[in-house]
């Protein structure tokens, strides 16, 4: 009897997914003799995000993270590559596929005082997003999310000017909810907090994110909150992703040079690791205006090749599920050991 053969199984299609995407900005430079430059803010990033997933974007400020988030809701145009969206290209969709697209897809900016009209009431704000409904559905909805976010009813009549910044954050989120998407894009939306309120807005968007079986892009620069925060993890340097996997996989033995450096500088109450642990980089992060053919990180890398100033690395299968830009990894000697004491949830549930 022949044996047939055994079909692999097909594999699952992401929620979201860039390819080769790509943000250049066009500049003039020069006071008397204008000149023009390309800033490359973005460059051939890739990433997917499964449904149910929360995707961490980390890196220094100006690597392209909030750019990249911009991207994924198409409130900048992209230069090249793609963006699907549940496998339709977003930028391919006619204005009223786009608007549908809009109810799926929502954001929590980083400041919810200025993301947040001041003119309007809470209800107001709230009820923006809503369908077309008779007047006490409309009402009981607009209860019903502001409760969910953990505020009271009574709130519904006052501005933004008379609450903390917690409970504002509390109010954009439950705007974002009110169209019922499926995808939010945190971008930095505990940084701009307190961090006595912190922890318990990161709480309750993981409350949300399984009650309403939400998927997250969570961008911060805090590495503490996003291995507590998110599933995977993606580092970004000067709009390159450098490396990306699962958490425990890139928090446990990073390999790329800048991920490693960054780690280290995360504070831990480890008895093994000491001052003389820290990765302090040499240099200053290259001007992204005009950025030659090679890896961007090779000016501060310590494990710079020849290579690395000759060629840009692209991101390669590293482990199972990790993937790396880097010409020349290694994994640190202490990478077991530097983290030792440490729980993903010390800095969520210490000082929030």
């Amino acid at each position: 009897m022949t044996q047939l053969p055994v079909a692999e199984a097909p594999s699952r299609m992401p929620l979201v997914e860039t390819r080769g995407l790509t943000k250049l900005f066009t500049l003039e430079t020069g006071f008397i003799a204008k000149k023009r430059a390309l800033l490359s803010a973005v460059e051939d990033v890739n990433l997917r995000i499964e449904r149910g997933e929360t995707l961490g974007l980390v890196g220094e400020s100006g690597s392209g993270k909030s750019t990249v988030a911009r991207l994924l809701l198409r409130l900048v145009e992209a230069t090249r590559g793609e963006v699907l969206y549940d496998g339709k290209d977003i930028y391919k969709l006619n204005r009223s596929e786009l608007r549908r697209l809009r109810r799926k897809v929502q954001i929590v900016f980083q400041d919810p005082f200025s993301s947040l009209n001041p003119r309007h009431s809470v209800r107001t704000i709230v009820s923006e997003g809503i369908e077309r409904e008779n007047e006490a559905t409309r009402a009981r909805r607009v209860r019903e999310l502001v409760e969910l976010v953990g505020l009271p009813a009574g709130v519904l009549g006052r501005y933004p000017h008379e609450f903390s910044g917690g409970q504002r954050q509390r109010i954009a989120i439950a705007r974002a909810l009110a169209v019922e998407p499926e995808f939010l894009v945190l971008d930095e939306p505990v940084s701009a907090l307190d961090v006595s309120v912190q922890s318990k807005i990161l709480n309750l968007l993981q409350e949300l994110k399984k009650e309403l079986r939400l998927t997250y892009l969570f961008i911060s620069h805090d590495l503490s909150v996003v291995e507590h925060f998110s599933d995977k993890v993606a580092v970004m340097y000067l709009g390159h992703v450098v490396e990306i996997g699962p958490k425990r996989a890139l928090y446990g033995n990073p390999l790329h040079p800048y991920t490693q450096s960054l780690l280290s500088a995360v504070p831990t109450v480890s008895a093994t690791k000491t001052q003389s642990d820290r990765i302090k980089l040499q240099g200053e992060i290259p001007s992204p205006i005009d950025i030659p053919a090679r890896c961007r990180f090779a000016t501060r890398c310590p494990r710079a090749i020849d290579r690395c100033r000759e060629e840009v690395p692209r991101l390669e299968r590293a482990e199972r599920d990790h993937e790396l830009a880097c010409f020349n990894p290694a994994p640190l000697p202490h990478a077991s050991s530097g983290r030792e004491g440490r729980r993903p949830t010390d800095r969520a549930k210490g000082a929030p």
